[in-house]
């Protein structure tokens, strides 16, 4: 389903649902003012009714035309001891969550964000997962404008829950081989380096080094909603030392697993989307996550959850389209 086709389905749903809401309550005050012997007059019920609608609509329209398109930059510094000097001042571009399916009603548009990540001079982008919605397809009309991403040191990515196609309908639908597909589409038709439960190496001219480490997507039933989870920190970690940076799709991991687990000082996440929705400083996404949005420091150790460029639902209300400047700062001796 189109952007454009969910988006109309959403409008005229719950149009009916609120419109019924008013009718409804009238509809009980009614039959309890027939039995007590006195009116009811329908008129503010109804007055009630086109109001909501009207409301919802209009906030459906900022969501949809504005809110979504609406790309924010937010940027900060991260500074760690193990951070060699060579690297003081390394620029990390995070972005994540992509649901190329949003942007199917205007690629002109889309190329916007492709040029907010550029502006930045990143010396790396980091892909944080769900390039897709439902399946490769919906990535393959954007081929050159995610090309068109300019990075010294090139695109590292992993993969999210719906980067596995686990949300199709199609019974024959061979999900394993569409994720070869799209990890496929990733390395080789864009050039990115899917970090698939590995690691990658980023070595400056003196030969200090800085790891980046990726994992599929690690789901963690204690927080969030089940998705799946082929994450392997183990096989990520083998043979990695000095200051390291994981991929990891869903935040759930890092309380679960990384934090218990390693000392990885820091973890990049996206998933939660902050739900999309932000009102008066209040998400949805409180009731399902224990970190949602932005940076959190346990410790030696922190995360920062980017909440994404696209959408599931296409809109955004309070939650701007984020791109994640991250400049790196070596503590080294000012301890």
């Amino acid at each position: 389903m189109t952007a454009s086709r969910m988006m109309i389905f959403f409008c005229i749903t719950g149009s009916i649902l609120l419109a019924l809401l008013p009718n409804l309550l009238w509809m009980i005050g009614w039959i309890g003012c027939k039995i007590a012997g006195c009116r009811l007059p329908y008129k503010y019920f109804g007055l009630g009714a086109l109001a909501l609608v009207a409301v919802f609509l209009l906030t459906m329209a900022y969501g949809y035309y504005i809110g979504r398109w609406n790309v924010k930059s937010t940027e900060i510094e991260y500074a760690h001891k193990d951070i060699p000097k060579a690297f003081d001042g390394f620029r990390i571009v995070h972005i994540s969550d992509l649901h190329l399916s949003t942007f199917d009603d205007s690629k002109e548009r889309f190329k916007g964000f492709i040029d907010e990540i550029n502006k930045h001079k990143p010396d790396l982008v980091c892909f944080t997962g769900d390039l897709v919605t439902l399946g490769k397809g919906e990535a393959e009309p954007y081929t050159d404008i995610l090309k068109a991403i300019q990075s010294q040191h090139g695109v590292l990515s992993v993969l999210g829950n719906h980067d596995f196609m686990i949300y199709g309908f199609n019974q024959d639908f061979d999900k394993d081989v569409a994720v070869e597909e799209l990890a496929r589409y990733q390395e080789e038709t864009l050039g990115w380096n899917l970090l698939r439960n590995k690691s990658a190496v980023i070595e400056s001219k003196d030969g200090s080094r800085i790891t980046f480490l990726g994992v599929d997507n690690a789901n963690f039933s204690n927080q969030g909603f089940h998705t799946i989870h082929r994450g392997d920190m183990n096989k990520a970690m083998e043979g990695t030392d000095g200051f390291r940076v994981l991929l990891s799709h869903d935040p759930s991991h890092w309380s679960a697993e990384v934090v218990p687990n390693t000392d990885i000082p820091l973890t990049l996440s996206g998933h939660t989307h902050s739900a999309q929705i932000k009102i008066f400083g209040w998400t949805p996404a409180k009731w399902s996550f224990k970190e949602i949005a932005g940076r959190y420091d346990n410790g030696d150790q922190t995360l920062y959850i980017n909440v994404g460029l696209g959408c599931t639902a296409p809109i955004r209300l309070g939650v701007n389209p984020e791109v994640t400047a991250i400049t790196l700062r070596s503590s080294e001796g000012n301890e």
